[in-house]
Order: structure tokens, then C-alpha cells, then sequence
């Protein structure tokens, strides 16, 4: 077997017929005739002097030998793929579209996007935002910026740009009233929370001593609120105690308008950004990069 000159036509056409599940559907997917792609097959039957394929019923079904090949062919083939459209979509332009949590980017990257803009023209950054749960997987999207917790996907690349730390933030006015050595006198304020984060308080209390007991009351008849954004403004008006990231409360605590008199923790979870394989690992890297610089400075 001559393994310098690969029949690549004849692999293109066992991949697709391998995925696909018969000669006519890889036909129909390659745009050839059924007569192509079964010559093409049995052009790699012979190269490799094994048969990859046998007949079942009407189908076809991958032997041993077959299997083996896929599993490689298979992963090159999607690899090729992404790496052409990655290719042209840079080539062409096109913007570099992040997904991120609506409270994400109202609180922290908004105030920051002219100066990315300004620092990475190339990228022709596209933002766009949910609170409900984002899909990292759409063909629209170029990457996601999240908070997230390991283990992370196979068919995903995440780069993690650091931890989450969260910790009980409070109005400077309703501290006045409590005593900021301990953390147990926030049980005299209501306490604040979101719906997507109810293990935030536990994970909190538990490493700041707090009785669990008394914290779950406490947290029962605590207020929620369905965003982020709503849970700060109501900490900023007094109206309690919030549990927050402290990434997203940063620029809350240089003004003022809120304090964190019994610090933060970091948590299992991250801020990642989880980039599709279709995507340019050099744009998407460079972005990393940026945001990397960026958190170091807030969340230190």
C-alpha cells in the first residue's frame, strides 16, 4: 500500500457514506451519480486490501476495518471543514458575533466595548445577549462568554479566563447599620437573590461560617428577582442584602454605590469563552487574550 498518494476522493466519498448510512444519500450529498461513489468505494477496497463496508438488507454497514477508518477519516473531514469556513469567513470580514448573558453585558462589558473596538478593530465585533441559556452551538455565533463549571464539552473549545468569586454586597447606607465584622448580622436585612443561582447564598455562608439552618430560613422568605440586573439596582436602592459576582458588582464597588464588607469566595465555575470548532482559533484567541487582560484588573 502506498501511503504517499491517499485517495482523498475515494475517502471523501467513505465518509460521507459512513455518516450518511448509503450510497445514495453520500451521492445526493457530493452531488455525483450512485455509480461514483461505489466506485469510489470499492477504489479504497482495494487500496487498503480489506472490504469497509457489508451489505445489511438495504444498507450498508461498516465493518471492522471500516470503523477503525472512520473514526479517523470521520474527525479530519469535520476538521477540514471548519477550518475552510473559519478561512473564508475571516477572509470575507465577516464579524466576530459573541454571545453573552444580558446582566454581562449591561454591568460589565458595555462599559468596556469602545475600548475593545478600538484595541481589536479586526475582529468587527457583534454582541449579542439573553438572559434565558445560550446556545454555544449556533451556527451564528463565533464564540460565548459565560460563567460555567467544568467538565467542559469535547466538541467545544472553552478557554477559561478566570474564576468566579461571589460574595454578599450591600448599600452603603444599610451597612451603616450592621456591624461589618461579621457576617452574620446581614440576617437583620432581607436577603436578594436571582432564580438561576439558588446555590449562590449556600456556597457563600458555608464558607463564611454561617449557620445553614438559619441561612435557608433566611433564603426562604428571601427576594428574588429573574435578573442580575434587577437584583443590584434593588441592593443599590437598600432593599437588602444581594449575592453576586464580584466581576459584575466591580465597577459598583470603585463608585461606591455598593460595599462588600464580608468579601468574596471563589466558586468551582468560570468565566470561559467557548468557541464552535468552526471558529478562528486566531480571532478567537486574541479575544481571550483581551478579556484575560481585562478581568485581570477586576476581578484580582
Amino acid at each position: 500500500m502506498n501511503y504517499d498518494t491517499l485517495p482523498l476522493n475515494a475517502l471523501r466519498a467513505f465518509e460521507a457514506t459512513a455518516r450518511l448510512g448509503s450510497v445514495t444519500a453520500a451521492a445526493q450529498e457530493l452531488n455525483v451519480t450512485h455509480g461514483a461513489v461505489s466506485r469510489q468505494l470499492r477504489t479504497l477496497d482495494e487500496h487498503f486490501g480489506v472490504a469497509l463496508f457489508v451489505k445489511v438488507g438495504r444498507g450498508l454497514k461498516l465493518t471492522d476495518h471500516g470503523a477503525q477508518l472512520h473514526s479517523g477519516v470521520g474527525e479530519a473531514f469535520t476538521r477540514l471543514r471548519d477550518s475552510c469556513l473559519s478561512l473564508k469567513r475571516e477572509v470575507e470580514g465577516a464579524p466576530f458575533t459573541l454571545a453573552c448573558p444580558g446582566s454581562f453585558l449591561a454591568r460589565w462589558f458595555i462599559p468596556r466595548l469602545d475600548r475593545l473596538h478600538r484595541e481589536l478593530p479586526e475582529l468587527r465585533l457583534h454582541v449579542f445577549s439573553s438572559e434565558a441559556e445560550l446556545d454555544p452551538r449556533r451556527d451564528d455565533v463565533s464564540a460565548t462568554l459565560t460563567f460555567a463549571a467544568p467538565p467542559w464539552p469535547t466538541d467545544m473549545t472553552v478557554i477559561e479566563l478566570a474564576p468566579e468569586r461571589i460574595g454578599a454586597v450591600i448599600s452603603p447606607h444599610l451597612a451603616s447599620q450592621l456591624d461589618a465584622t461579621r457576617a452574620d448580622t446581614l440576617f437583620a436585612c432581607k436577603l436578594l437573590h436571582t432564580a438561576s443561582r439558588p446555590q449562590a447564598w449556600p456556597q457563600w455562608g458555608h464558607a463564611q461560617g454561617l449557620d445553614p439552618t438559619r441561612l435557608a430560613h433566611a433564603q426562604a422568605q428571601s427576594q428574588g428577582f429573574e435578573h442580575l440586573y434587577y437584583l443590584l439596582e434593588a441592593a443599590v436602592a437598600g432593599l437588602g442584602v444581594a449575592i453576586a459576582p464580584q466581576l459584575l458588582v466591580a465597577d459598583d464597588l470603585h463608585n461606591g454605590r455598593l460595599i462588600a464588607p464580608w468579601g468574596f469566595i471563589e466558586t468551582d465555575a468560570r468565566i470561559c469563552l467557548w468557541l464552535p470548532r468552526h471558529v478562528s482559533d486566531r480571532r478567537g484567541q486574541r479575544l481571550a487574550d483581551w478579556l484575560v487582560a481585562e478581568l485581570g484588573g477586576d476581578n484580582g
